[in-house]
This record gives C-alpha cells, structure tokens and sequence, in this order.
C-alpha cells in the first residue's frame, strides 16, 4: 500500500540562537508553524501566505489589527484553509517572487523560503531596528506583508476584504510610534 502524503524534501530548521536573537517569542512559533504548514501542504518553499496563516493562528495582536474583527478573520482564514484544496494549487511548483524583492538575505536562517517571504522577513527585521528593537514582531511581519501589493498574503487579505493600503499604513505607524 502506497501512501497518500506526497514526499517533500526535509527543510533545515533555522539555527534557534540566531531567530531567538532577532525574533519575539511568538514570531519564533509563526516561523515554526509556517514551516510546519509548507511541508504539510506538499509545498517547496514557504511563501507569504503560509505567513500570514501562522500569524493569524499564532498571534493574539495580529488578529485585534483587523479592522472588520472576527468575520473579517474568518473569511481570512477560509481563503487560508481552501487554499490546500483547490484555490492555491495555482501556486503549488511556482516561485514566489512579488517583485519587491531586492537582494533579499537569510536573515534568521529561513532556507527554503519564497524571496517574497525572506524579504518580508527582513523587511520586518528592519522595522524593529528603525524603532529600536532588537527583536521583530508579528505586527511588524503583518505590515510589511500588507505592504507588498505583489505577495500572495495580499491577494488572500484583499479576497478576505481586508484593505491592505489602510492596514499596511496604520501597522507602519504604529510601529514607528512605538
């Protein structure tokens, strides 16, 4: 008997004292579950919306950043969950790359990673360090994730009804007020 799980490639783990370093606690578990969520999903690379699927399961402050509350999260969620079973399948062998990606480093030890998810990463890295932090948040990844009009995050937050402009935008100051 043959089994139903497609076999995909073992991920290497990013190196814990480096994303402990420069990550809070509960962005270190939204890496972990975006991880954990591609390798389910018979995916090659974790893209954004594994991310941002993480994050709304993850993050307590994520999920009070949306404006349209519980049903706005819900249909979130619902675009999330479908897209293992039609809607994302479009994705499933293609690369991520919204464009807005420049010279994108590793900068927690994410091999694997789309370039559009690396670059949000580090792009959240930079938001913590313009405030003064030594560690990113997951307000912080979700702003610059509503911030890349290219990245597949956006397209799931748009379908939710999410306006991403207006979240990207309030997300950006607040953590420069921060």
């Amino acid at each position: 008997m043959q089994s139903r799980t497609p076999r995909v490639p073992q991920q290497t783990a990013p190196h814990r004292a480096d994303s402990e370093a420069r990550l809070t606690a509960e962005l270190t578990s939204v890496v972990a579950g975006a991880r954990r969520r591609a390798l389910r999903d018979g995916d090659r690379q974790v893209d954004t919306a594994h991310l941002l699927h993480s994050l709304i399961e993850t993050d307590p402050d994520v999920r009070a950043a949306f404006d349209g509350g519980a049903p706005q999260i819900a249909r979130v969620l619902g675009y999330l969950v479908q897209r293992s079973i039609g809607y994302g399948l479009r994705w499933q062998g293609a690369v991520e790359d919204s464009g807005n990606v420049t010279g994108a480093r590793d900068p927690v030890g994410l091999a694997g990673w789309s370039p559009a998810a690396a670059a949000a990463m580090e792009r959240a890295l930079g938001l913590a360090a313009a405030r003064g932090d030594r560690r990113a948040r997951g307000l912080d990844l979700l702003a610059v994730l509503a911030a890349d009009t290219e990245c597949r995050a956006v397209e799931v937050l748009r379908r939710g009804g999410v306006d991403t402009d207006l979240l990207a935008g309030r997300l950006c100051a607040a953590s420069r007020q921060a």
